[in-house]
């Protein structure tokens, strides 16, 4: 693509030759090449201003930058912009041929079940006939094609050109996770969404937003692009749901378990094998457990009739429905339940916790292994333990993924939010092997062990390495290796 027509519409200044033409666009310098248009954004750490001579070097063609170095080169054009990461946003769509306006592109954003949900979106799409792709933190999909992913929404680039894959493949849906990270940061920007999705704001991410209520904003940022044909469902138990939607331009619709909605859901029965929900006056039995996956099937449910899925084929494909990995997922042995969950925040962790106490019998203990993640929020730390403590008979605090923190830093952080009497309920252990082994030695016939924390991940990260850890593989080797 020439240069000259790839920034049309861009409000930048230039200084070169814009007859160029562009074959690739980076903003990593080590993957330039002849013909690349190399974009310096600002990261959280590094700043691709300081890789410009980098580029140059291995024959960039031309440079976008919000500050023009001061010495430039003849045969390099420079594009100044106010924002690069916006920039990059708008050149990898034009670049890709607007992919998101060639498929209904749906995204969910909130604190907890954006995965469950895209998750179970794309394979009710998939179980109606439709051809669907899926962005997600556990995987990216096209159709059923798998795609190994590392964030939960990708960069600007790689977003645009999965998405050209998608339309290049046939699909007419997507589903994907919308972080609040990918709306300041401008990873979603430019994209054209036909749906937006409110699950629900808790305490989160708050080492990058430093306050809630700019983590408040970030979220209300994506429903603040939606275009007047999409719609905005929006969960209006949250204090903040109607919040999203103020000045969105999208149709609203809303989904509520405890209040008059387009969407209104009532929990009949929540057991260990589902629940049986009744959705607009419809009962339907399904697989999921817990009332937090009360909120997130009645998303999806309606989710599927916006997009055209007939309500009662919504129900029985519903019905069908199995959690997605690391959510809620059981192994049985020795008379043993113990359950796998992804549950990292305060609230994901008590909701789990509170639907193992409204399903256990009277006499049922409760063992919680949990810990924290290094290099993320450490205010969440104290409020995870409190929480872990009170609602668990014996609680373990153990290592996640430490990262570059100590372990033991971290289980300080958490045994902070613990008083003197707690915490004599309360195991040490840093190995999160010997911890969910121990978990397994004290726990009697009847009693339920939760591993929270890592879900679906299969690996352990610890000073930058990674090793493979399977918190349901370490449980199944404990629990069924005699059964």
């Amino acid at each position: 693509m020439i240069l000259s027509t790839l920034i049309q519409g861009l409000n930048c200044r230039t200084i070169g030759n814009l007859n160029t033409e562009i074959r690739d666009i980076q903003f990593d310098s080590r993957k330039v090449a002849d013909g690349c248009l190399f974009v310096a954004i600002v990261g959280l750490q590094a700043d691709g201003h300081d890789y410009i001579t980098k580029a140059i070097e291995n024959h960039a063609a031309a440079i976008v930058c919000s500050k023009v170095p001061e010495t430039t080169h003849k045969d390099v054009c420079y594009i100044q912009v106010t924002d690069s990461n916006a920039a990059l946003a708008y050149l990898a769509d034009r670049f890709y041929g607007h992919p998101s306006q060639m498929l209904k592109l749906i995204g969910i954003t909130g604190t907890n079940g954006k995965t469950t949900t895209v998750t179970l979106l794309h394979r009710m799409a998939r179980m109606a006939g439709r051809h669907a792709g899926l962005i997600s933190t556990i995987v990216n999909k096209i159709d059923d094609q798998e795609i190994p992913t590392q964030h939960t929404t990708p960069d600007a680039l790689e977003l645009n050109a999965l998405l050209r894959k998608m339309a290049d493949a046939g699909c007419t849906y997507c589903f994907m996770e919308v972080s609040s990270h990918a709306v300041v940061q401008h990873r979603i920007g430019s994209l054209t969404f036909a749906g937006g999705i409110f699950s629900n704001i808790t305490h989160d991410h708050l080492d990058y937003h430093k306050t809630m209520a700019n983590y408040i904003a970030a979220k209300k940022g994506f429903f603040d692009m939606l275009p007047k044909e999409a719609f905005a469902l929006v969960n209006i138990d949250d204090r903040n749901g109607m919040v999203m939607v103020q000045n969105c331009k999208a149709t609203i619709k809303t989904y509520s378990l405890r209040q008059i909605a387009d969407y209104r859901c009532k929990v009949v029965e929540n057991t260990f094998q589902g629940l049986l929900l009744e959705i607009n006056g419809k009962e339907v039995w399904t697989r999921l457990v817990g009332r937090f996956n009360a909120y997130n099937l009645t998303a999806i449910y309606a989710t599927a009739t916006l997009i055209g899925i007939a309500p009662d084929n919504a129900l029985l494909i519903l019905s069908q429905l199995k959690a997605a990995d690391g959510r809620f997922e059981y192994v049985n042995g020795k008379g043993i339940t113990a359950i796998v969950d992804y549950a990292h925040t305060p609230d994901a962790l008590e909701n789990v916790l509170q639907t193992i106490h409204d399903i256990r019998t009277h006499n049922q203990q409760i063992i919680t292994v949990v810990g924290c993640g290094g290099d993320r929020d450490s205010s969440k730390r104290p409020e995870m333990a409190r929480i872990a403590v009170q609602k668990s008979d014996t609680l373990i605090l153990t290592a996640d993924n430490p990262r570059s923190e100590n372990p033991e830093s971290i289980l300080n952080d958490m045994e902070a939010g613990l008083s003197n009497e707690q915490k004599s309920n309360t195991l040490r252990i840093t190995d999160r092997r010997q911890a969910i082994r121990t978990a397994c030695k004290i726990a009697h016939e009847g009693d339920i062990i939760l591993v929270a924390g890592k879900g679906h991940e299969k690996y352990q990260e610890i000073n930058g390495v990674r090793t493979h850890f399977d918190d349901r593989e370490e449980l199944e080797n404990l629990l069924l290796q005699n059964d």
